[in-house]
């Protein structure tokens, strides 16, 4: 048997021995019992959150014959 630490869903926490080497086991939320407010913002949190896609135009004024003089052939 191994010490294990139990963390409530409340965020109590309490010191158990456990058959498996284990250093904290989280207890579940019962979504029962919490508020719609609540209840809402937890599934929200569930979902995978979405990428943001930024695309930025980058103006190429790049000239190649400008800088012909600096190379020895």
């Amino acid at each position: 048997m191994y010490p294990t630490k139990v963390v409530l869903a409340n965020g109590a926490s309490i010191n158990i021995r456990y058959h498996e080497p284990r250093k904290i086991i989280k207890l579940p939320l019962d979504m029962t019992t919490l508020s719609e407010d609540e209840r809402k913002a937890r599934l929200e949190k569930r979902k995978p959150k979405r990428k943001i896609k930024i695309t930025e135009i980058v103006e190429d004024n790049f000239n190649a014959k400008k800088y012909l003089k600096y190379i020895k052939k």
